[in-house]
């Protein structure tokens, strides 16, 4: 009911909200943003997980595509993965130069502070999983045939890889945590609390009011008045055999 909430006071005030999840591969990050959304109007509220960039968009400055999916006026887009990509998977396995990883780091705070002063609410969340729980989830992922299919070879490869992994994320957050928009780091080795507590701290940097509608009453169904129609023979359609 408080997301609801907070859907409507979007809603009913303009405001534009960005929330980026970023973190270590199977940390949990697509499950709190299911929770978020699930009870949400995906009018009000859209998720956006880029793919893997076209030839193309490899040749683009690093936020351009992000920035059509940013959020209009009473909007909020939920970002599974963002421009962090950089600073991130493509410095460590080797997609990007070191020059364009630190002109990353020189221009990604600039970029950010100029969407908090367009009135932008911006909101960045990381998502911190221990070595020994990642693991454990891996292995789950890997013995469930309805799961393996999130293990792509770029997981795979991240495994052998925490270390660096480590290093890229301590360097991302001294160079990106600023007062405009400071990282907030949730401890995810328990899925259920971390979805819990984020839901609450995202609920709770947003000052909010109850401007949902009134309950709707439904009058007095009138009995439909026919004026000549005569409606055709059932077995002119094609139902879905009810095997269950």
């Amino acid at each position: 009911m408080e997301l609801v909430k907070l859907q409507e006071w979007i809603k009913a005030r303009g405001l534009r909200v960005e929330v980026i999840f970023e973190g270590r591969d199977a940390a949990g990050k697509g499950g709190v943003i299911k929770r978020i959304a699930e009870p949400l109007s995906p009018r009000v509220s859209r998720i956006v997980a880029l793919g893997i960039p076209t030839e193309r968009e490899k040749t683009q400055w690093n936020f351009q595509c992000y920035v059509a999916a940013l959020p209009a006026a009473g909007e909020m887009v939920l970002f599974d993965r963002s421009w962090y990509n950089r600073a991130g998977v493509e410095r460590v396995m080797g997609f990007c130069s070191d020059a364009d990883y630190w002109e990353f780091m020189r221009s990604c705070p600039e970029f950010e502070r100029m969407l908090v002063r367009s009135g932008m609410v911006l909101i960045k969340y990381w998502f911190s999983v221990s070595d020994e729980e990642q693991e454990r989830r891996f292995r789950a992922r890997a013995a469930d045939p309805t799961k393996f299919w999130k293990l792509s070879p770029m997981d795979i490869e991240s495994r052998e890889r925490w270390q660096e992994y480590s290093s890229a994320k301590d360097e991302m957050l001294a160079h990106t945590d600023i007062k405009q928009a400071p990282w907030y780091v949730v401890n995810a080795d328990s899925k259920k609390r971390a979805r819990l507590n984020c839901i609450r701290h995202l609920l709770g940097l947003i000052p909010y009011e109850d401007v949902t509608p009134r309950p709707i009453k439904l009058s007095r169904r009138l009995p439909e008045r026919r004026k000549g129609h005569v409606r055709p023979p059932l077995s002119d359609q094609n139902f879905v055999a009810e095997l269950y």
